[in-house]
Formats: structure tokens, sequence, C-alpha cells
């Protein structure tokens, strides 16, 4: 949750440019005066408490959903949004029966608040680049198997150029990750399979294939070429929550090919599923780069699975379209970009006879 500072308030018509605020953290609001310079016609009207409270209520459709996210009693959320309509003079949120939406009012104000937010952010970003890079901070929001090869390449060389800047990274599925992203609420995703959305900008995508995931003891790993999805069917399966790009996948060829899929273990988890498949108690269908380290230790096996649409997938890099993104933040995108230009060229093919399955 961002900490608000009280916000500076600046008067317009005593503001001289050559003295700015010296915290360049603290957003400013300006004063609207009469001719008079005497009596504010609309002094904190837009106030950032109201506005972000309105956020949230309007992006988690519910006002007691919002006050929880900020930490705050309902009733405080609630009192400030009717002030707020109150001094605009118009409704800002349906009262359903079951939570609130915004009005056409309220979502554009709610947009234009996250809008706000994220030139704010940009903004002072772009202010510490002058002093060098040496302070700022990073939100990376990415699916779970991306984790590794983020920490032992790019992330890493990032640091060690940069030490004094921090990062945030969250996990969530496909469209968690997208939503997230479109919303300003992290700078980068890393995101698997995600379908077009005109709010996202990728910057760039390497193929990367679902497989079937198992141990090197199953029957199926020792399968010359690509394993028919219907061999796959009747084994206890280990997948992904609906939210994630490999089950939504998995759920549209098995809906293609008019099987059913029954799952023995469903979870928001990579790391469930491999152990799920190391103790031997089914198999998992993930791309192979999910689960590297365990390929290359030679406890699981990944086998190419014979369908189309299981072979196009994709792992993708991905910001909000239009977010003019602070330098700290370009630099690792370029270094992410490098490392899924690099892996286009490392397929996952399987040699006949053999075993294990390497990237």
């Amino acid at each position: 949750m961002r900490v608000m500072k009280p916000p500076l308030t600046v008067d317009a018509a005593n503001y001289a440019p050559d003295r700015p605020p010296t915290d360049i953290s603290v957003p400013i609001r300006y004063r609207c005066l009469q001719s008079n310079g005497q009596t504010p016609l609309m002094v904190g009207i837009l106030d950032d408490n109201r506005l972000r409270y309105l956020f949230e209520a309007t992006r988690l459709a519910s006002v007691r959903k919002a006050a929880d996210a900020l930490g705050v009693n309902p009733s405080v959320v609630s009192r400030q949004i009717a002030q707020l309509e109150k001094d605009l003079g118009v409704p800002l949120l349906e009262r359903l029966s079951r939570g609130v939406r915004a009005t056409e009012a309220g979502a554009l104000l709610a947009q234009r608040y996250r809008q706000w937010m994220a030139d704010s952010d940009d903004t002072i970003a772009k202010l510490r680049e002058i002093q060098g890079l040496r302070r700022g901070h990073l939100d990376i929001i990415l699916g779970e198997g991306f984790v590794a090869d983020l920490m032992a390449g790019p992330l890493a060389r990032f640091w060690r150029r940069h030490d004094r800047l921090s990062v945030s990274l969250d996990l969530a599925g496909t469209n968690d990750v997208v939503t997230a992203v479109a919303e300003d609420r992290y700078h980068i995703g890393l995101v698997f399979n995600a379908r077009p959305d005109p709010r996202i900008q990728c910057w760039t995508s390497a193929p990367q294939p679902i497989c079937l995931i198992t141990r090197p003891d199953h029957p199926l790993a020792t399968t010359v070429g690509p394993v028919p999805f219907r061999d796959i069917a009747p084994l206890p399966l280990g997948l992904m929550h609906p939210g994630y790009g490999t089950r939504q996948i998995v759920t549209t060829v098995a809906t293609s090919e008019g099987i059913g899929l029954t799952a023995k273990l469903t979870t928001g988890s990579i790391d469930v599923l491999r152990h799920f498949v190391k103790a031997g108690l089914g198999v998992a269908l993930l791309p192979a780069f999910a689960v590297t380290a365990d390929l290359a230790a030679g406890s699981l096996t990944a086998t190419l699975i014979d369908n189309p649409m299981l072979l196009s997938t994709q792992a993708q890099i991905i910001t909000r379209l239009g977010r003019e993104l602070p330098e700290a933040a370009r630099r690792l995108l370029r270094d992410l970009v490098g490392m899924f230009e690099g892996s286009k060229n490392l397929l996952f093919l399987k040699k006949k006879k053999q075993k294990d399955f390497y990237p």
C-alpha cells in the first residue's frame, strides 16, 4: 500500500518557479484563488486521500474491501467519498446489493487518479536519475516460473550496477499480472501466454511450449517424440488455478480435442506442482523453464506434447501502453529483453532414447 504524505499546498498567485519545494516526493496541489488572492474558490475538493478512497473502492468494487486494503474503517471511506460527491455535485458510485460500481464520473476520476500517481512516481524517478540512479524503487510482477532466471540473470546484473535501488517482486497469475500492469501498480510484468490487451505493450516474447512434467522413471518419460494429448488425460494431473496462463491454454486444448480433464491437484504454486510430481503422486503440465533446475539435476523430465497450441505458447515482457518508464526501469527492461531474446535460441528438443530434457 502506498504511504501518502500530506500534500504541500502552493498558492498559484505567489508561486515562484525559482523556489521549488525541497521534498520531491511530496505531491503539489495548487489553490485556485479569487482575483483578490484571498478567498479560495476550490480548495481540496480533489483531495489525494478522497481520490485514493474512490480509486480503491472502484478497483475492488467494494467499500469494505477498499477499507481493508487501505487499513481504515469502512465508514471513513464511505464518508469521504460521499463528501467528494457532495462537493462535486455528481454521483461517483452506484451502491449495489453486493458492492459498488463506478459511475461515468467516478470511473473518470479513478482513471485520472491512477494516471496522476503513475506520472508522479515516474517524475520522482526521473529526478532521481539526475542523481545518477543512486536511489529509487522498481515494482515488478511476474509468474512464479520466471523467478529463478530473473534472480540469476538480469536482476543480479542490475543490482551489481545499481546496488542502492530497491525492487519489489510480486507473484501472480497471468490475468492478475496483466491487470496490475495496466493499472500502473507495477512498472514491468513477466507473464506467460497473455491474451492481447489494448492497454498493454508487449516488448518481446519467447517460445516456451507447455510440456508434460514427470519423474524420470515415469513410462512417458522415455517416449520418443511428442506425447499425444489424449495419453495425458487419464493420468493424475496437477494443474494451476484457472487464472494462470498454463491452465487457460490446457483447458482450451482439452475443449478443442473433446477431452475431459480432471485435476487431482489444483494450486497457485509451481513449487507445489514440482513436489507433487517428484513425490510420484502424478504429473504436471508446465513450460520447461519453470522447472529448469530440476531438469538439470535429473529429478524431473519435460516432454513435448503433440498439440500445436501447446507448442506455440510464449513468455512475454509487458508494460502499460504509453507509460514513460523511469530510467532504472528502462535499463532493467533492456536486460530482460536481452534474456528473452537469448532464450529464443534455446529450443526444448528431446533426443532419441534420452530420458532427460534440458533447455
